[in-house]
């Protein structure tokens, strides 16, 4: 996503774990982005996703990464609180933040792919990518090459979004 940025990339330095505490994928992708980037003195980018199912107001929304113990257990406590409901709407959002090395944030944006909830899983991918179904691509989540990920997915918006906002905070424009 950020191949057209001259810059580098590095990981999330290992076993920095930051509790995810804000009430909006923003905040979360504001605190991750200026944690680290005050711990290691880098410009940091960060991003917090979720899916939220319209006929389960919402859920799991913030918590969807702590809505079960595994990628199955969450696919299953989804599917089966859903159950039968016939609407099966729902959105994959993301958030990013981009912080200087002070931990100041500077650019923020966010991404909305809507979907539908699938009965069951098709294809292979993490968290509910198997049972998110894209109607623009006509396949899962866990199905779509990366092109139409960039394309369609929640992150690819929102990288896009920030893209300018990327190259004008780190003087590249």
């Amino acid at each position: 996503m950020l191949a057209l940025v001259d810059v580098e990339v590095r990981p999330q330095p290992a076993g920095l774990d930051i509790e995810e505490t804000g009430d909006s994928y923003a905040a979360n992708a504001r605190l991750k982005a200026s944690t680290v980037a005050r711990l290691t003195g880098q410009w940091s980018l960060a991003d917090d996703s979720g899916v939220e199912v319209d006929a389960l107001d919402g859920r799991p929304g913030l918590y969807s990464a702590r809505y079960a113990a595994s990628d199955p257990e969450r696919i299953q406590r989804l599917l089966q609180e859903l159950g039968t409901h016939p609407y099966r709407g729902a959105s994959f959002i993301s958030a990013m933040a981009l912080a200087d090395p002070s931990g100041l944030v500077c650019a923020e944006s966010d991404g909305i792919c809507r979907g539908t909830i699938l009965t069951t899983p098709q294809g292979t991918g993490a968290g509910y990518d198997p049972i998110f179904h894209v109607r623009e691509a006509g396949v899962s989540y866990a199905e779509m090459g990366d092109h139409l990920r960039q394309r369609l997915g929640s992150r690819g918006k929102a990288a896009r979004t920030l893209g300018p906002e990327l190259r004008r905070c780190l003087g590249l424009t």
